[in-house]
């Protein structure tokens, strides 16, 4: 194919790029590349094999049909206000590489459908949160592996190695099919919360797109809290909170952080708000940014099985990545810390549906 200028631009937001960075890097005039990503220009093979080098990226990337982007209305990233320009355009363009992954997934594979249900309407988090446990027969029980079970209910989960505090997650509907990127540089209960918060905005603003603003952010918060946290279950094992030590104890059966679990006693009304103001002041003072006793790392259940069966047929994520044509590193990066040899195999029930297409 020739060469295509919308993967150019892709290329560009993922490294964090300006036009003027890469036009020194690869040795062309300013003009020359801005010709060539308007499409005005069709580069020679030499200019193209200099700009490649200078992104670490195949040539052949840069010769393959469009690619789905992720639109900016239908993106909800938590920290708006922080995320810089560049780094919500490098963590979209990841989206895009996803996209080239998951279609690649389906070529080969039979995923799981999604099973999601669409509370736009309700709008009332709690509500929402008890309807989905309903429906996946979750009960009040706590969940053990989320990212597993997001899987199990047709969710495509993506890691982001942006090793930034700015982007910790979002999500998104593609074709039907949803979304969700995690960034793993973050602690496991904080990732838990990430996912239970783009959980809530994929079934509670499918229609209107997650990136609505402080009121979704606040309901997508709301809804992850009632997940996790189920209000009976709660009041069950938590009747009396009378020590941080109930709390550092009582986090372990959620797989909340300390802080989760202290804002969902007090939203419940399980302790006042001077306990609350001196649990969370205890919390800064012992531990400071960190997590007290954090859990072990989730990791996917999908992505394990498609390992695995690779490795039986002598492939590795490598071969995946030059059939794709990306860089083996952002492969890697979108599967960081959802995949570990230690992982356990998960129990039948949970296992998503895979089979070989």
């Amino acid at each position: 194919m020739q060469f295509n200028p919308a993967r150019l631009e892709l290329a560009m937001d993922r490294r964090r790029l300006t036009a003027r960075a890469l036009a020194e890097l690869a040795d062309v005039t300013v003009v020359s590349l801005s010709q060539i990503k308007t499409g005005k220009q069709v580069p020679q093979e030499t200019t193209v094999q200099r700009i490649a080098g200078a992104l670490d990226y195949p040539v052949a990337f840069f010769h393959g049909a469009d690619v789905d982007t992720l639109p900016a209305a239908a993106v909800s990233f938590r920290s708006l206000s922080s995320v810089t320009q560049r780094e919500r355009k490098a963590a979209i363009a990841a989206g895009g590489i996803a996209y080239l992954v998951a279609d690649w997934l389906h070529s080969k594979y039979t995923l799981p459908s999604p099973k999601l249900i669409d509370a736009g309407a309700e709008r009332d988090p709690a509500t929402a949160a008890r309807a989905l446990r309903q429906a996946w027969g979750l009960g009040e029980k706590p969940i053990s592996n989320l990212i597993k079970l997001l899987e199990a209910k047709g969710i495509r989960v993506f890691s982001l190695a942006e090793n930034t505090k700015n982007v910790d997650a979002f999500s998104c509907w593609r074709n039907d099919e949803p979304y969700i990127f995690l960034n793993t540089f973050k602690t496991t209960e904080r990732s838990r919360f990430d996912a239970a918060h783009e959980l809530g905005h994929l079934i509670l603003h499918k229609h209107g797109g997650s990136n609505q603003g402080p009121q979704a952010e606040s309901e997508a918060n709301s809804f992850a809290s009632s997940f996790l946290m189920p209000r009976a279950d709660v009041l069950s094992e938590m009747p009396r909170v009378q020590s941080l030590q109930q709390i550092l104890r009582g986090k372990k059966r959620w797989g909340v952080s300390a802080a989760a679990l202290t804002y969902r006693l007090h939203k419940i009304g399980l302790i006042t708000d001077w306990q609350y103001r001196n649990f969370n002041i205890q919390l800064r003072t012992d531990y400071g940014s960190s997590e007290p006793d954090s859990m072990q790392r989730e990791t996917s259940t999908l992505w394990k099985m498609v390992l695995d069966d690779l490795w039986d047929q002598k492939l590795t994520r490598a071969d995946i990545a030059t059939g794709l044509n990306i860089p083996h590193g952002e492969l890697e990066n979108l599967l960081f810390g959802l995949t570990a040899a230690s992982d356990r195999p998960p129990l039948r029930n949970d296992r998503p549906a895979l089979s070989v297409v």
